[in-house]
């Protein structure tokens, strides 16, 4: 037997490599389409504090920064060289949903809150709803406690873990040292 294969097999293998190679473009282009259907995940960027309709209807003229701050939360910015202004600015990124941007700015006269300029702020329920595009259809849960439930909290009825807690025997009147004296 020879060294060297039989020419049919050269050939045969020749030939795969014609196929192989002339087969590379094809691949090429059917791996572009590939690509273009498939994207990357994209996570959602919410930056900047959410102010509600219901927040800036409770803003009063004449109200302290600590009343505002209680109901509005920390500024994003508070200038040094803006003392008098507070800026809220909320910013929500989401793959397949146009970027939703919302400004606000509270202007104080001393201590006192002189007025409120910003761009129309939705509800707390319409902004939950433009959260969830994922299920058709679903239901927006209630944001706020009805009587029934409030009833539930009355500080008149004894909660169940404070009966519980009434059960276990007091705690010790002395502990021993942490450190032992030498």
């Amino acid at each position: 037997m020879s060294a060297f294969p039989p020419r049919a097999f050269r050939l045969a293998l020749a030939l795969a490599a014609g196929a192989l190679a002339g087969g590379c473009g094809t691949f090429d282009n059917a791996s572009q389409r590939v690509v273009g259907l498939v994207t990357p995940y994209k996570i959602e960027v919410v930056q900047g504090n959410f102010v509600s309709k219901e927040q800036v209807e409770a803003m009063k003229p004449g109200m302290s920064r600590q009343q505002v701050r209680d109901i509005l939360g920390t500024p994003l910015l508070a200038s040094v060289f803006h003392s008098d202004r507070w800026d809220y600015v909320f910013t929500l990124k989401r793959q397949g949903v146009k970027t939703q941007e919302r400004k606000l700015a509270v202007f104080f006269k001393g201590d006192a809150l002189e007025r409120v300029e910003g761009d129309s702020m939705p509800s707390e329920a319409e902004f939950v709803a433009t959260l969830d595009n994922k299920r058709k259809g679903a239901r927006v849960p209630p944001l706020e406690a009805n009587e029934e439930a409030l009833s539930r909290f009355s500080p008149g009825k004894p909660a169940a873990p404070a009966a519980a807690a009434a059960a276990l025997p007091p705690p010790a009147a002395s502990y021993p040292p942490l450190e032992t004296s030498r």
